[in-house]
């Protein structure tokens, strides 16, 4: 008889099928940068009944009267989530200016770098091709007058 009652208990605290694939839907969202009540988001599966009570951005949400959840925002909760929104995107837009003007700097730098090694090397170049020319004098006036020597 004890078995039948501890059994049934067992039972009772497992959760049902339909409890199972809800909770495993539930997708847990880790956002680089927000801060420690928005870094974790669960979201449940639409027309699954969730096991606990729902949490939001704002805080935990009981489930309303009747056994069901609530569905839908409240038009201030919706404000709230657009303003964290524009907020975020107003922030990530600026680090992406600030990373392109490093990047910017940082190629100027480098273009300036480039044009004084090109122009050292331009100028070793041209001695270079003198010495050349001379070399090639020189040697043309060595051959020429050995030349006229040995005749």
């Amino acid at each position: 008889m004890q078995d039948q009652g501890t059994s049934s208990i067992a039972a009772s605290s497992l959760p049902s099928s339909s409890e199972r694939s809800s909770s495993s839907a539930l997708h847990v969202e880790v956002k680089e940068g927000m801060e420690s009540d928005d870094e974790i988001r669960r979201v449940p599966e639409m027309g699954g009944e969730a096991a606990g009570p729902v949490v939001s951005a704002t805080g935990p949400v009981q489930p309303s009267s009747g056994g069901q959840r609530r569905r839908g925002r409240s038009p201030a909760d919706k404000e709230n989530k657009r303003l964290k929104r524009l907020l975020r995107n107003r922030v990530s837009a600026q680090q992406a200016r600030e990373r392109k003007k490093a990047y910017l700097i940082d190629l100027e730098a480098r273009v300036k770098e480039l044009e004084t090694k090109n122009a050292e090397l331009e100028e070793r170049l041209s001695t270079m091709q003198n010495e050349n020319q001379m070399l090639r004098q020189i040697l043309k006036n060595t051959t020429a007058g050995s030349q006229e020597g040995r005749k």
